[in-house]
């Protein structure tokens, strides 16, 4: 007999639940369900639960074994997996777990860090400590010649080429550049110019080195001391990258080291010139303390299909002093 419903009633929900290890056809949960439900990963069986009308399925993930859990977190992101942690304890245990951060960290780790310094402290208790790590604490690879560390939010390899490993014109006369020690730079030594009229600064990475089918942006990274001349507020700098060799492949522009990139200053230059400012033409600070300017993008194909890719700047029309350059950094772009 059918039960009708009177107003203000509130219809209710039947809902059935159908056994992981329930059968086809009219088996399992009293004919509300078919075939049953396994993990794909480990063929762990899994409770749901159909609703009256078979429209909605309800699955408690929890009920997964950790490394089912762990499997899924590690085909998602590192952000991805620091917001899952934060799910249950169940999924904190997987999300922080190695199996999850190993496919996190670039598969030739072990053979990079095998080339880094001395100095260079890598010893980590876990795969997410040793990422942590080389996020925040530069490595010293190759005779200390580049720094190496992992984007945080991608997982993807970061270079900074120092300046004994850059081709600075006149870099070896006294005269014109000089070699300084600085605490906040990661290298043992940076260039400080001292005076010139023929300003250029070129930097080569072998795209092999790098992240695979990854669009990577390149940084002149320096400061300027107080007795600085030729980096004022209009004073450019003609910077470019490409394939080393293929000047065809070049992308050139130029940036205003001089001035840090605000919202005021765009203003005031949009109304000078007429047109809206390229705020990645000026400089913005870093937080280790130095500046930053974008020299260009560049994109690093499959490991097999790299080349040399050439990174510059270049200006010979004034009398320069007071650059300090720590190097070329290039990391992925982000989108």
């Amino acid at each position: 007999m059918k039960r009708h419903r009177r107003d203000g009633d509130k219809p209710e929900m039947q809902k059935k639940t159908v056994d992981a290890g329930a059968s086809g056809g009219g088996g399992g949960g009293g004919g509300g369900g078919g075939e049953g439900i396994t993990c794909g990963g480990c063929r762990t069986p899994v409770s749901m639960v159909l609703d009256d009308d078979h429209h909605h399925v309800h699955m408690d993930l929890q009920e997964l074994p950790e490394g089912c859990i762990a499997k899924v977190v590690s085909l998602t992101t590192p952000r991805d997996a620091c917001r899952f942690s934060a799910v249950s304890k169940s999924f904190m245990s997987a999300a922080d777990s190695d199996a999850v951060w190993d496919k996190f960290l670039p598969p030739d780790i072990p053979s990079i860090l095998s080339h880094a310094s001395s100095s260079s402290s890598t010893s980590s208790s876990s795969k997410k400590k040793l990422y942590l790590t080389l996020c925040e604490n530069p490595v010293l690879v190759d005779d200390g010649k580049m720094s190496f560390t992992l984007d945080k939010w991608s997982g993807k390899k970061c270079y900074m080429i120092s300046p004994k490993d850059l081709m600075i014109a006149w870099g070896g006369t006294p005269a014109y550049w000089k070699w300084i020690s600085l605490a906040n730079s990661r290298f043992e030594e940076v260039a400080e110019l001292v005076v010139v009229w023929w300003l250029e600064i070129n930097g080569k990475i072998d795209t092999r080195i790098l992240s695979p089918s990854t669009v990577y942006k390149a940084y002149l990274v320096f400061m300027l001391s107080e007795r600085a001349r030729g980096f004022d507020r209009d004073d450019l700098l003609e910077v470019k990258v490409g394939l080393f060799g293929e000047e065809e492949t070049n992308s050139k522009r130029t940036v205003f080291p001089g001035q840090e990139r605000s919202l005021k200053v765009g203003w005031r230059r949009q109304n000078i010139i007429g047109r809206p400012i390229d705020e990645t033409q000026y400089p913005k600070k870093r937080p280790d303390g130095w500046l930053e300017v974008e020299i260009g993008e560049f994109l690093c194909p499959g490991e097999e299909d790299g080349g040399l890719m050439e990174m510059a700047c270049m200006e010979v029309d004034r009398m320069m002093r007071g650059l300090i350059v720590q190097g070329i950094e290039v990391r992925p772009k982000r989108m």
